[in-house]
């Protein structure tokens, strides 16, 4: 367990009861706190600081590492017929999983409030789900999954991706007061309702995670992940700008300080979180004067824990001291103002455009649903191009009736139709009737909407790199069509979808090639140095073509799928995506020009 030396670390259980260890004697002991049923009753009968003072609670790593892993050694799922015996109901009545996740939360983070900035600065609660919580407090009501919203002529996606009730938002801001951050592992395939726990996870400063089964899930490499890196906590954002224009909105894992404009506190995080912020005029002409630079200035203040030295000696040994600091970094940034839209065109950073774009989209599914998303995507990539093409016309040498859609003047944009073809493509867009399950949808949303640009940019629309032999690069980058892989003649392939890594042998491959490639060939270095740089750990796999299924590749090739389906039949895949949003583009300019 890689807890820095210091820490304290507390195992709780909860079912249709919340169980309590203390692992610092010689033996565990567990003390149990029976959950109401009813959300309606008020509360424990005893307090959990009644039942096991705070401080027997939490157990220092440095002398109970071992007894921590004998605790966990315990630990098995509760019988139905335990759950029976406690709510008083016989064992095949009482519901299904005893799950008191909303009582045990809320009692958990009032039972760690007593010692906040004095005990420790930072509690980080991982919690573990089977499913959605169907006993006490923050029960939620699964059956709105099985609903037949086509039949009731509804949107299935407006009707799943709101939250069911606030309790989880509400507990959230309990938590940042508390100093607790909250970080959800969801261990199912059932539905478990995300859309309404996800608040107690991103604005508490955590992550949610999604496993359908803890057997083949990368679940201990990403808690080990998580506890190994280094975080600040107790963060405070605030952005500032020059007199001409202002925050608009600001997208991230964060919560807006109430009192303060543009003031965003962050409970915890590290150096993979990101932030992002979209900016507006203050008045309609833009800047002023474009002789002057634009200013950006961000300051950020966070507190970090770090080593004390101390002075050697003779004596018994010691364990490394710690001691909390506080730090405050400021950056200003100068942009100077681009003087007309060409020289925009010229600096603007496509994975940064995608990366606001994708915020942006998400906000609209949850306000108005997944089919508005997808509309106004399209919509937005064919004004995009719209006035594109205004600028290339305003050159007397360019054909009126010429239009490019492929930003061939301008090299910055020219993966955005890739982009956004790849966004319409991803079960973050698509629809309920396809299939996408809801919880994944919101594991996707607040997955994507925490990436930096440039891994966003292989979630959406994963790179695909050729080489002639495990040690030898072929080409850096191919579109994703199997029409790619034939022209290519590369036998090896390796796809980087950011969750997935996907090694593929090609059929026709030199039966020659060491398959699967060697751990110290130049593939294998690529792998290892791609599976270290991300916040999370992505799955690898190994397919030869023409001996294993090949589907696993095959599906992230999609540009000859339809953008409306999956199928392959209808030929609608990237080449007509094109022809439609040229169509669109002609059909705006003819209208603008009154023709």
């Amino acid at each position: 367990m890689p807890l820095i030396p210091g820490s304290l670390f507390g195992l709780m259980t909860f079912s249709h009861k919340i169980g309590l260890y203390d692992v610092q004697g010689p033996v565990p002991v567990v003390k149990n706190v029976f959950i109401p049923p009813d959300s309606e009753e008020d509360g424990l009968a005893v307090t959990l600081e009644d039942a096991m003072p705070l401080l027997s609670f939490l157990a220092p790593v440095d002398t109970c590492k071992d007894r921590i892993a004998a605790a966990l050694d315990t630990l098995r799922p509760t019988s139905s017929w335990e759950r029976g015996a406690a709510s008083g109901q016989e064992a095949d009545t009482v519901l299904l999983g005893g799950r008191g996740f909303g009582t045990a939360m809320s009692s958990l983070i009032d039972y760690l409030s007593s010692e906040y900035g004095s005990t420790f600065a930072l509690a980080r609660v991982f919690a573990f789900l089977s499913g959605a919580p169907d006993y006490g407090d923050g029960q939620l009501d699964t059956r709105r999954y099985g609903e037949q919203y086509a039949s009731k002529g509804e949107d299935a996606d407006l009707a799943l991706l709101p939250e069911q009730i606030p309790f989880y938002r509400d507990l959230a801001a309990v938590a940042v007061q508390a100093g607790v951050c909250v970080d959800i592992f969801a261990v199912t395939d059932e539905y478990t309702d995300l859309a309404s726990l996800k608040f107690l996870s991103i604005e508490s400063g955590g992550s949610l995670f999604l496993y359908a089964n803890a057997d083949d899930s990368t679940l201990p490499q990403d808690i080990y992940r998580l506890l190994s890196r280094p975080y600040a906590f107790g963060c405070v954002l605030r952005l500032r700008t020059s007199p001409d224009f202002e925050p608009g909105h600001s997208y991230g894992h964060f919560f807006p300080d109430p009192q303060y404009e543009n003031v965003q506190h962050i409970i915890c995080c590290d150096s993979f979180a990101t932030y992002a912020y979209d900016f507006d005029f203050t008045h309609a002409d833009g800047f002023s004067r474009h002789t002057e630079p634009a200013v950006v200035q961000i300051a950020f203040q966070y507190s970090v824990i770090e080593p004390v030295e101390v002075a050697s000696g003779n004596g018994p040994q010691s364990y490394p001291r710690f001691c909390l600091k506080r730090r405050l970094r400021i950056r200003t940034l100068q942009y100077r103002p681009a003087n007309n839209i060409n020289e925009i065109y010229d600096s603007v950073d496509q994975e940064a455009v995608l990366h606001i774009l994708v915020h942006k989209v998400i906000l609209v599914s949850l306000e108005n649903g997944v089919r508005e998303g997808r509309n106004s995507v399209h919509d937005w990539l064919a004004i995009l191009i719209t006035r594109y093409n205004d600028a290339l016309r305003s050159d007397p040498r360019t054909p009126e009736s010429h239009i490019d859609i492929d930003f061939s003047q301008c090299p910055h944009l020219q993966m955005i139709p890739q982009f956004v073809f790849g966004l319409l493509r991803s079960p973050l867009l698509r629809l309920h009737e396809e299939g996408i399950h809801p919880d994944y949808r919101i594991y996707l949303q607040c997955l994507f909407s925490s990436l930096e640009p440039s891994s966003l940019a292989k979630a959406i629309y994963p790179l695909l790199i050729s080489y002639s032999s495990p040690n030898k690069q072929a080409f850096p980058r191919h579109t994703l069509s199997r029409a790619a892989l034939t022209m290519s003649e590369s036998p090896i392939f390796l796809l980087d979808a950011f969750t997935n890594l996907v090694v593929y042998y090609s059929s026709t491959a030199d039966p020659s090639l060491p398959f699967p490639p060697p751990h110290d060939c130049l593939l294998r270095t690529m792998i290892n140095a791609l599976k270290q740089d991300r916040c999370i750990t992505p799955k690898l796999a190994i397919v030869h073509g023409g001996q294993d299924d090949s589907s696993l590749f095959e599906n992230y090739l999609i540009e000859e799928q339809d953008v409306d389906g999956s199928g392959y039949a209808s030929g609608n895949g990237f080449i007509s995506f094109r022809e439609d949003i040229r169509n669109e583009v002609a059909e705006i300019l003819k209208e603008e020009s009154g023709s």
